[in-house]
């Protein structure tokens, strides 16, 4: 076992050490992980430091530093569309949300130089507009099954990206997601920031999105997008196709912290 970084703007997570596999997460640049393996073409299996999520990735995407100055926590984030940094000296175009290193021993490690301004996840407000300020950066983001960046997103790569902006630590999946926080009876009493989830034919929790309010949701459907819903589901506002059908509502933003 050994301690990397992610030294690119977004590395592929899969499911086995071949490119011809499901990408299954995302390392954004800055985001710490552990190597618990080593395989053959320059491949090494990771497990994530912020949600545990395990997957393989190229060897060359992270960069192994020591134990001591392996970042446990990071609540810097890049908080502009696309951040340019140097990164050996040559220009990187970083995403939102990319994590910026506290430590200045560990950006020199990194070999970085950082000019921009950063986005402080442990001094943000969790009040509805700075959740709608971040929420709808994100809209007409492609989906893209595994992905978590504003160049391509999954539903619950979505929701979990939003609130590592507010210091609220979500898990990977739509159905881990589902077991957070607290539930909410009724579209009348969401408050916006809430959480709702969605099941398929067989049950299984399968979609998550962002409740504005009690009638408006932004998810990853296709892209991002806000879209119309009620006790039953969501309504797509375009074409007024209710495409999900809805399960729970879960409340992860405590009333003291808005």
């Amino acid at each position: 076992m050994s301690f990397a970084v992610c030294v690119v703007p977004v590395s592929p997570m899969r499911a086995e050490a071949s490119h011809r596999t499901e990408m299954v997460s995302q390392l954004l640049f800055g985001e710490s992980c552990i190597i618990i393996e080593k395989a053959a073409d320059h491949w090494v299996k990771i497990k994530c430091n912020y949600d545990g999520y395990e997957g393989w990735c190229q060897d060359m995407h992270v960069l192994e530093i020591d134990e001591a100055s392996y970042p446990k926590e990071i609540s810097n984030f890049t908080g502009a569309v696309t951040t340019e940094i140097l990164y050996k000296g040559v220009p990187m175009h970083l995403p939102f949300g990319s994590s910026i290193p506290d430590d200045e021993q560990l950006r020199q490690r990194l070999n970085i130089e950082f000019f921009g301004e950063t986005w402080n996840a442990k001094q943000a407000l969790k009040d509805p507009a700075t959740i709608k300020s971040i929420a709808v950066r994100f809209l007409n983001t492609g989906y893209l099954w595994g992905g978590k960046s504003i160049f391509g997103i999954d539903c619950s790569g979505y929701t979990q990206t939003v609130f590592r902006f507010l210091n609220i630590k979500l898990l990977r999946d739509a159905y881990q997601q589902a077991t957070q926080g607290e539930g909410i009876g009724f579209l009348q009493e969401v408050k916006c920031g809430d959480l709702a989830f969605f099941d398929n034919a067989a049950g299984k929790i399968t979609h998550v999105g962002i409740l504005l309010n009690e009638e408006e949701i932004v998810h990853s459907s296709g892209k991002v997008r806000v879209d119309k819903i009620d006790a039953q589901g969501i309504i797509n506002r375009e074409t007024s196709e209710r495409t999900h059908n809805l399960r729970t509502i879960r409340r992860v933003i405590g009333n003291d912290e808005r």
